[in-house]
């Protein structure tokens, strides 16, 4: 496995990060966020979180497409019709439709080498 792995979150400026509601049952893992509910917030305290766990061999990019969507997340659109926010690992889209650490953990598991 190259390291870091890449991990991409693709959405909206204003959008919830999860078609859940935002309560205290946490099942996505994330705290600094509650209660907002929000893609950015969520991105930022899933960054936080990862960087404890994994350090440097992970890196994250928040996508927005407010403004325009590149080319290879058309595509993407286009062959899965994803919910958003999308989620790329290594370029891959993984269909979660969600913001969550322990999915995104789950991901990371099933990489090649451990991360």
């Amino acid at each position: 496995m190259v390291y870091p792995v890449k991990i991409e979150i693709i959405g909206l400026k204003d959008i919830t990060c999860s078609p859940f509601p935002c309560d205290n049952t946490r099942s996505c893992g994330l705290y600094d966020c509650f209660p907002t509910g929000k893609l950015v917030v969520a991105f930022d305290a899933l960054a936080d979180e990862l960087r404890k766990e994994y350090g440097d061999r992970v890196a994250l990019t928040l996508t927005l497409i407010d403004d325009g969507v590149p080319p290879y997340v058309r595509e993407i659109i286009e062959e899965f019709s994803p919910p958003l926010p999308i989620v790329l690992i290594n370029g891959k889209y993984v269909p979660m439709g969600r913001i969550s650490l322990p999915l995104v953990q789950k991901e990371l598991g099933k990489c090649k080498e451990p991360v």
